[in-house]
């Protein structure tokens, strides 16, 4: 469905019932908001390219089997807290090259998330506990990839442990950051 002008409101409900399909990709598409009517079966959702500004807390309760998301190239400025709760099985998420300020909440209790790409954003901090549990006795699947090169966060000051969930230090992308 990529690169089609469409409304938020332009995908009927049950538009999909009866297809079988894990992946949907809308891209292009002008969307403003995370579609709420897609089927539930989806595994992957693409939405990148679109003029969608925030996330919220009811954009994937419906889709509870998602395992990748991109969002990237939107224009993003927000993440609320406990959008990404209802995706439990997440598995990689494109965040990049958007407008955040921080690191979205709640990445630290997504257990099987390994791959996060905030790259090109506009994050000029980052939390001890913004990737990983607080506690060594919750579980959580090693990251293989965080990416968060050209923004604006001072890298020299971030704790060495707040990345302690990652598989190795190759998995973290820092750097690169030029004002325009």
């Amino acid at each position: 469905l990529g690169a089609n002008p469409l409304a938020n409101s332009g995908i009927e409900l049950e538009a999909f019932s009866g297809l079988s399909t894990l992946y949907i990709g809308i891209a292009e598409a002008k969307l403003t908001a995370v579609p709420k009517d897609l089927p539930s079966s989806i595994t992957e959702l693409s939405l990148d390219y679109n003029k969608i500004s925030k996330v919220e807390v009811e954009d994937f309760r419906r889709y509870k089997n998602l395992q990748r998301l991109g969002l990237g190239f939107n224009q993003i400025r927000s993440v609320e807290n406990g959008s990404l709760a209802s995706i439990p099985n997440i598995q990689e998420i494109h965040l990049d090259n958007n407008r955040l300020k921080k690191v979205p909440p709640g990445l630290a209790s997504l257990r099987y998330l390994q791959v996060i790409f905030l790259h090109r954003n506009k994050i000029s901090n980052v939390g001890f506990n913004d990737f990983c549990p607080r506690s060594p006795s919750e579980k959580k699947n090693p990251y293989t990839a965080i990416s968060l090169f050209a923004n604006p966060v001072k890298y020299w000051s971030i704790q060495p442990a707040t990345f302690r969930c990652v598989a190795s230090r190759r998995g973290i992308q820092f750097g690169n950051f030029r004002r325009k």
